[in-house]
């Protein structure tokens, strides 16, 4: 018994060690995650989500931001760095434009060019011929690590406006071996150095609109355009931050007009896509996990996770689940999958025929037929 106590020692020892000292490339910080309310009231489980159908990307994953064009064809950016373009049905499909980086969201301008937030490279332009510019990729010296979401000003009265997040100022997708590990330590670490960024088209100049935030993420504007709705997938939490705010700090909660429209969510939220009738969908593109929501608290437990191998990191399963909220807050649909078979569904992108679910991994695009209750 001495002698194998003597061989464990040494053992246990050199394990601790590691587990306590090992260097990780996160400083973890202390924070306060709400109890998880779960799959209630009108985050109620159902399986509204379920049997999707699905359009064959021709070999490509990943669709996580679809859009109809100012032509009426389907555009969805892909993990390899493309965007794809093809009828809304998914024929004739075709290379679009290959940004040589992995676009995570995109919109259109008022001159038909595709306005996109490329996670390795910044903030795009991509004009109808497929040619791609950068249009910012520092703001006041300082890269933009992790360009995610975007959404253009459509007001004829004012100058065009380009809201872009920008997730992490610690950890970019480029440096850190893609968009999904570079959240995974964003999001571990809570350090909370998110921001939004806005580009003035006719000026060229970006500008701060708030920082603070855990993993920026989904952006887009109310209807009077004076709104920005954003999406804290960290915290669990939407915003209502005023479209005019500049240089403002949220890392200690609300303020400068800026407040938290939807709070302690069931999962993390991606993207934000208006939908017909003021509706604004959402995906949750995992449910909540209760080990890292007890680890808040625990910077030194999430740090010692990272030096864990891989498979046991408290990565939650899979999830489908999309949601649509008015410009109050007001839950107005919630449609879910719980078996995950659609994997990471981060939005629905609505159309008068069709809804298209966005998913940061899927080999294929999901949609489903307009529901007759959806009105």
């Amino acid at each position: 018994m001495r002698r194998w106590l003597f061989t464990l020692l040494p053992i246990v020892g050199v394990v601790a060690a590691y587990l306590l000292v090992w260097p990780v490339p996160i400083e973890a910080r202390a924070w306060t995650a709400q109890p998880d309310a779960g799959y209630t009231g009108v985050h109620a489980t159902n399986t509204a989500l379920a049997g999707l159908k699905t359009l064959n990307l021709g070999g490509e994953e990943g669709p996580e931001h679809v859009q109809i064009g100012p032509d009426g064809l389907l555009y969805a950016a892909v993990a390899s760095g493309r965007v794809l373009r093809m009828a809304p049905d998914g024929e004739a499909r075709e290379v679009f434009a290959d940004t040589q980086g992995r676009v995570l969201g995109f919109d259109f301008d008022a001159a038909g060019n595709m306005i996109a937030a490329d996670a390795l490279r910044g903030l795009l332009r991509i004009d109808p011929e497929g040619q791609v510019t950068v249009i910012a990729d520092h703001v006041g010296g300082v890269p933009i690590l992790y360009a995610d979401a975007v959404v253009v000003s459509r007001a004829a009265s004012a100058p065009e406006r380009i809201f872009v997040s920008d997730a992490s100022m610690r950890f970019g997708a480029k440096a850190w071996g893609g968009t999904f590990e570079a959240s995974v330590l964003d999001i571990l670490e809570q350090s909370a150095t998110g921001r939004i960024l806005v580009h003035d088209a006719a000026s060229g100049q970006t500008e701060e609109v708030v920082r603070g935030l855990s993993f920026a993420n989904g952006v887009t504007l109310s209807a009077d355009e004076q709104t920005l709705f954003v999406a804290e997938t960290g915290r669990y939490r939407i915003w209502a931050i005023p479209a005019s705010a500049r240089n403002l700090d949220l890392s200690k909660g609300p303020a400068g007009g800026a407040s938290i429209l939807l709070d302690n969510l069931p999962g993390y939220p991606d993207n934000l896509m208006r939908g017909l009738n003021g509706r604004i969908w959402v995906g949750l593109t995992k449910p909540r996990s209760p080990v890292v929501d007890r680890m808040a608290a625990q910077p030194l437990l999430r740090e010692m996770t990272l030096r864990l191998p891989r498979a046991l990191w408290p990565i939650p399963k899979a999830y489908g689940h999309v949601f649509a909220f008015t410009e109050d807050g007001q839950v107005v649909a919630d449609w879910q999958d719980p078996s995950g078979t659609y994997p990471e569904t981060t939005a629905i992108t609505e159309t008068p025929d069709r809804l298209y679910v966005q998913s940061l991994h899927a080999p294929a695009l999901g949609w489903l037929p307009r529901p007759d209750g959806l009105r």
